[in-house]
Order: structure tokens, then C-alpha cells, then sequence
């Protein structure tokens, strides 16, 4: 395996990509800690479910929309003026949320934050290829990943504790102050360094379709369309039946399910940065089915699981496989697009992404309620094993290939 250190030199070497990075650090630990901020301000203000559902409506609705409508100007503008408003707007969100007076006015400021998100995790991922050279992009996108994974094991964390101590209140400042840092790293990255150059728009419906019309016709990016759009419908399965595995199936209960919750968050982040070394030895081809076969084997151990330890290992070994895979993913829509449709690429695919994983929750509730944790979890692995074989057959030919393919603007 390839050591860690010379990945993590990266960071040292490449000052651009360390602003990227620590920019994307700062404003994930935000956005991790404010979901948990949020949810619990919004239920103890409504006791209801059904305002707790508006506000993950609120969350990622933006994102959906943005893809489907809007991805041509994570391309037309200037990613870096793009990412830098993406914070401001949320440091104007999260500072106004300390006198928001009702439920109401918190899913709407929630929904303008997540907006700002639908726009911000795009850019940073179209842009991140030109801070890099091709031989750094695999640890680049390993590390970044790692770094998004270990926010999201650590910012539940740390709201909850905000919360527990001080109230949402001090949360929502500390959210703003989160993304403050994070827009001021993103200033000292030079414009051009984020964009090849400057793209003439041949009207925006027109823009937006070539974003489509290249991701059903490049074999590269059709292939994370359809491979991940499999694999989130299973994820669905997973999110929803974890608690029910934990406390039901296992009978574990709270300290059970938040075992499972932190090895699936260990697994992502250690996959993350055991990508690279993986990728040197499999290559992306293998990388990519052989990270999702992981995942079915991993969720598929945990459904049959006679204890709470024997799941939590297939949990790290399920989150291990999706963290490789995640770096993959990107890898491919990076080399598959060129510079000027990259940003539109990414939000299509996103938001595809997002539909089928609502749909799949939708779906996963009464499956769960009428089967149980075990067959929801079961029906998952099985989903990740159907995607680890179309990861095979639609890759093949592509992922040797380091050249996107000519820019249709």
C-alpha cells in the first residue's frame, strides 16, 4: 500500500489544494453540526415528525433542483466567487437563525442553506482538478473525501454536545463561524486557478442540456449515473432500518445504535484514504466494483448478524467498500468531463442521486415496519452486488483513460 505520508504531502506541496481542503474541512463540520442543530431546535419547538420531515424536504430539495435546472452556472460563473457567496449565505443563515421565532422561519432558512450547499459541493469537486496534477488527482479526491467523512463523524458530535450544554443557540454561531473560515481560505485561491478559463453560454436550457446529453453519452459518467443511482436506493434501505437493526433485530438500543452509526462513519473515512493505494493496485475499474462488492458483503454480514459486535464489524466493512467507491465516483466524472461541463456533471448526476435516495426511503419505511431490519438490510446487499457488476461491464474500456472528453461549448 502506498504510505500516507507522501499523500498528505500533498497538502504541503500544492498551497491552492491545502485552502481547498481546509476550506472544505471547516464548512462540512458546519454542515454536519448544523443538520444536528436543526433537527433538535425544529423538534422541540413542534414536537413533530412531520416538521422534522420539512426540514430534510428543506435540506436537500435545493440540490435536486439545482441539478435538474440550474448546473450550468457552477460552469458559466466563477467557481470560486461561487463557493465564497456559498459560505457568506450560510454565515447570514446561521447568524439569523439565534432570533428565527418559529418552526417556520427555520425551514425556510434551512432551505436558502441548502441551496447554498446544492451550489458549493459541486464547484468544489469540477474545480479541484485543475489545483492538482493527474498523477496527485486519486490522492487529492481520497483526501478530500477522508475529510468530509471525518466531518460527518465528528460534527454530530461536537452539536450534540453544543446543544447539551449551551442550546441551539450557541450552535447556529458557531455553524456561521464555520463557514466564515472556510470563505476566507476559498479568497486566497486565485479565480483562474478553480476554472480552465471563461465558457461563452449558448443560452441556459441549451447549457443545461449539454450537461445531460454528455452524461447519457459518455460511457465514464453513464456509468455513475446508473452504478450509484443502485447504489443509493440500497443506502436508503441501510439509513432506514439502522435504528430498527440496532434496538429491535439486536436489541442493542441506544448505545448499540450509535456504535453502528460511528463504525459506518470509521469505514468511510478509513475507505476514503485507502483508496489510493487500493486504485495503484486495482485500478478504477476494479477499484469501483470491488468497493461496492465490499459494501454488500459488509451490510449483507451485518443483516445476518447473531450480535451487535459481529454487525458492527460488517458496518466498518460495508462503510470501508463506500468510502473507496465515493473516491471513485469522482475520479470518473473528473477524467470523463471536460473543465467547461464538469460543474453541470456533477449537479445532474447529485441530483439524480438525491430522487432515488428519497424515493428509496419512501419505499424503505413500510418494507421495514412489515419485514423487518434484517430483509431491508438483506435487499440491500443485494442492490450493492447488482451495482458492483454494473460498475464491471460499464467501465470497462473507460477507466484506463486519464483524457475527458472534448468539450461539446
Amino acid at each position: 500500500m502506498t504510505p500516507a505520508a507522501p499523500r498528505l504531502g500533498l497538502i504541503r506541496r500544492a498551497p491552492d489544494y491545502r485552502r481547498l481542503f481546509l476550506a472544505t474541512l471547516s464548512s462540512g463540520a458546519g454542515t454536519f453540526l448544523a443538520a444536528v442543530a436543526l433537527t433538535v431546535d425544529v423538534f422541540d419547538r413542534t414536537g413533530s415528525g412531520k416538521w422534522v420531515s420539512a426540514l430534510l424536504i428543506a435540506d436537500f430539495l435545493p440540490i435536486i433542483v439545482i441539478g435538474f435546472l440550474l448546473g450550468p452556472l457552477v460552469d458559466r460563473f466563477s467557481r470560486r466567487r461561487l463557493l465564497i457567496a456559498s459560505d457568506l449565505a450560510r454565515v447570514g443563515v446561521f447568524a439569523a437563525l439565534p432570533f428565527a421565532g418559529n418552526a417556520t422561519t427555520i425551514v425556510a432558512l434551512a432551505f436558502i442553506s441548502g441551496i447554498a450547499t446544492g451550489f458549493f459541493r459541486p464547484a468544489v469537486y469540477a474545480g479541484m482538478p485543475n489545483l492538482v496534477s493527474e498523477d496527485d488527482l486519486p490522492a487529492a479526491n481520497s483526501l478530500l473525501q477522508a475529510a468530509e467523512n471525518l466531518t460527518w463523524m465528528i460534527g454530530p458530535v461536537i452539536g450534540g454536545v453544543l446543544l447539551t450544554a449551551q442550546g441551539p443557540e450557541t450552535a447556529y454561531w458557531v455553524n456561521a463561524a464555520s463557514f466564515l473560515v472556510s470563505a476566507v481560505l476559498l479568497v486566497r485561491i486565485p479565480a483562474k486557478r478553480l476554472q480552465a478559463g471563461s465558457i461563452e453560454s449558448r443560452g441556459h436550457w441549451q447549457d443545461l442540456g449539454d450537461g445531460f446529453r454528455l452524461v447519457l453519452s459518455s460511457r465514464a459518467l453513464l456509468a455513475v449515473l446508473v452504478v450509484w443511482n443502485v447504489v443509493v436506493l440500497g443506502n436508503a434501505a441501510v439509513n432506514v432500518g439502522e435504528i430498527v437493526l440496532a434496538k429491535v433485530s439486536l436489541d442493542a438500543g441506544n448505545v448499540g445504535f450509535g456504535l453502528l452509526v460511528g463504525a459506518s462513519g470509521l469505514g468511510l473515512t478509513v475507505g476514503s484514504l485507502a483508496a489510493t493505494p487500493m486504485l495503484d493496485r486495482a485500478g478504477l475499474r476494479g477499484g469501483y466494483a470491488g468497493g461496492i462488492a465490499l459494501m454488500a458483503l459488509g451490510f449483507g454480514t451485518a443483516a445476518l448478524a447473531p450480535s451487535l459486535a459481529f454487525a458492527v464489524v460488517g458496518v466498518a466493512i460495508g462503510g470501508l467498500g463506500n468510502g473507496m467507491a465515493v473516491v471513485c465516483n469522482s475520479l470518473l466524472v473528473q477524467r470523463g468531463a471536460p473543465d467547461a461541463l464538469r460543474g453541470r456533471v456533477f449537479t445532474v448526476i447529485m441530483s439524480s442521486n438525491y430522487v432515488l435516495l428519497g424515493l428509496g426511503m419512501v419505499v424503505a419505511g413500510p418494507v421495514v415496519d412489515s419485514l423487518g431490519a434484517r430483509w431491508l438490510w438483506g435487499g440491500a446487499a443485494i442492490a450493492f452486488v447488482l451495482a458492483s457488476i454494473t460498475a464491471l461491464v460499464l467501465t470497462r474500456g473507460v477507466a484506463a483513460s486519464h483524457e475527458p472528453v472534448a468539450s461539446r461549448v
